[in-house]
């Protein structure tokens, strides 16, 4: 039977079929090394075909469908290997804040640059503006205008409070949207804000580090009802780019791919060419120097 991945801990895969039947699984032993490149052959959101065993209690996933698209990051500590976050999303949140903790900029980017890059739309949720200074409140004024003239959805929530929620449960309407962020940055308190019969465990901040500690240690689909899904994934601490060559980037860079035609140079790397119409983007403030200062981090990178 066809059947969408929903849960992955490692030792079994769960899935959930046309009639909304879960069931857990185990993948044949053929996919475990089909591709090295990745640490996990099956991820959140593959649509697989699965053959029931043990009467109607468990099954094996015996094929794995074409993505129409996936995120992927660097894997912990094994800097040439990949881990797919997630498979055939429709959106791709990133949970920003900008205290308790804060997430930087190069952060966000190189979030942006990989779903830009695996055709994933994306877009920002501000979280705990509850608690931010008239100060913050200003810095959070600046970043969306940025970003939204770089053309990313730019939204401001409190889970705590529950502002701003309702807008974002009508954008998960009926699609399979994915939620990302540092831990404590509060996705599962965001979660549970837009539908409170789920039950995502909630963690606390770090009092010494002001870092979020660690609470969904799996990814996992959770459905929302009014036919939309979420993923809900682990706190990322860092975001690294793979499989990128360096002519791609830019692309990636929503207000900066618009300039690139006008170039004087097509193998121009907008850095110090005579002719660069994203330098002239720069200066007339077509293109932010936040961002540009990204790209140039992602470039040496590379």
């Amino acid at each position: 039977m066809e059947a969408i991945v929903v849960k992955s801990t490692g030792s079994w895969i769960t899935v959930r079929a046309a009639d909304g039947k879960k069931f857990d699984c185990k993948l044949k032993g053929q996919f475990r090394i089909r591709d090295i490149k990745h640490t996990n052959p099956v991820a959140i959101g593959d649509r697989v075909v699965v053959e029931q065993t043990d009467g109607d209690s468990h099954g094996m996933i015996t094929c794995i469908r074409e993505r129409e698209n996936y995120i992927i990051r660097k894997s912990k500590n094994l800097s040439k290997i990949s881990h797919i976050i997630a498979a055939n999303l429709d959106h791709a949140y990133l949970i920003v804040t900008l205290a308790q903790p804060q997430t930087s900029n190069g952060f966000i980017d190189r979030f942006l640059v990989t779903a830009a890059g695996y055709h994933i739309p994306a877009s920002l949720i501000f979280n705990k503006t509850d608690i931010y200074s008239p100060e913050l409140m200003k810095v959070l004024d600046e970043l969306t205008s940025i970003y939204e003239k770089a053309g990313y959805p730019c939204y401001r929530v409190s889970a705590l409070r529950g502002d701003g929620v309702p807008v974002i449960r009508r954008c998960l309407e009926g699609k399979v949207s994915m939620f990302a962020g540092h831990s404590g940055a509060g996705k599962s308190a965001l979660i549970k804000a837009i539908n409170p019969e789920l039950n995502p465990r909630i963690g606390k901040l770090s009092v010494t580090h002001q870092k979020g500690m660690h609470t969904t240690t799996f990814a996992e689909m959770l459905e929302l009802g009014g036919n939309g899904y979420i993923v809900d994934t682990p706190g990322i601490k860092e975001f690294g780019l793979i499989d990128f060559d360096k002519a791609e980037i830019p692309r990636c860079f929503p207000e900066m791919e618009r300039f690139l035609p006008l170039c004087q140079y097509k193998n121009c790397s907008h850095t110090h060419e005579p002719g660069c119409a994203v330098k002239s983007g720069l200066e007339s403030g077509e293109v932010s120097t936040l961002r540009y200062n990204s790209y140039l981090s992602i470039l040496n990178d590379r």
